[in-house]
């Protein structure tokens, strides 16, 4: 699928557990997490159903949304801009109430996409389930209930680098580095979202992780494409 770069939505999601730690959620969400972190524990001697509880962020039933980053490109060639714009806060119904009035505005007129690294298998799931949690109408963008593969407008960088190799996972940083793009990986990575946001309760430093996976998802996507990288002074973020 070949879109015009103007018209796609690049985006990522950072998601955390609904509770801070196992001991507070409770005790009727305990009995259900213990069920599904039976299937999750490989170690006995290691791990327990306490102890692998930060892994609830990326279940949408156990885990929520704070931040979602978005990234659209304006203009062409070698001065062609990146404007980044992040929905980040404690209230999740809030944050995706205002996303999706921003997608649906902006997907008025003409084709539109949206682009994800590994988007098809978590992040734009993740969203529609989050969306229902929270008696939100999923936008015709995200909403792909009836329609044909090649009605849907979604496109994952992974899934394109994978060249129908379905047995191949390949992380962000990992085909980031592959392709001498700059690794958003400089400060924290996904697994220590978490406690970024309980601990720290820094909303701000993961909202700027999430931003520089958008930018690294743009610059992969433009290199699968032939087209040069965004110049960094030429990254604005709203």
């Amino acid at each position: 699928m070949l879109a015009a770069l103007n018209n796609i939505l690049f985006l990522d999601i950072e998601t955390v557990s609904q509770y801070a730690t196992y001991e507070e959620v409770p005790e009727e969400w305990k009995e259900l997490w213990s069920l599904k972190a039976g299937y999750l524990i490989r170690n006995k001697e290691v791990e327990t159903i306490e102890s692998i509880y930060n892994r609830a962020a990326i279940y949408a039933e156990f885990g929520k949304i704070i931040c979602i980053s978005c990234g659209i490109i304006h203009g062409n060639g070698e001065s062609k801009k990146l404007v980044i714009k992040s929905f980040a806060g404690h209230d999740e119904k809030e944050l995706l109430l205002q996303f999706t009035e921003m997608l649906r505005r902006w997907a008025v007129d003409h084709q539109k996409y949206l682009c994800a690294h590994n988007g098809k298998e978590f992040d734009f799931p993740y969203l529609c389930r989050r969306l229902i949690i929270n008696s939100i109408r999923i936008p015709p963008m995200l909403n792909i209930s009836g329609k044909k593969p090649w009605e849907i407008a979604h496109l994952d960088t992974m899934e394109l680098w994978k060249f129908g190799d379905y047995k191949s996972f390949t992380s962000l940083n990992l085909l980031a580095r592959t392709l001498s793009i700059p690794t958003p990986k400089d400060d924290i990575d996904g697994k220590m979202v978490g406690d970024v946001y309980w601990k720290e309760h820094n909303l701000e430093r993961i909202a700027t992780y999430c931003q520089k996976d958008v930018v690294t998802v743009v610059q992969i996507y433009l290199r699968f494409n032939g087209e040069s990288l965004i110049n960094p002074e030429n990254i604005e973020v709203k």
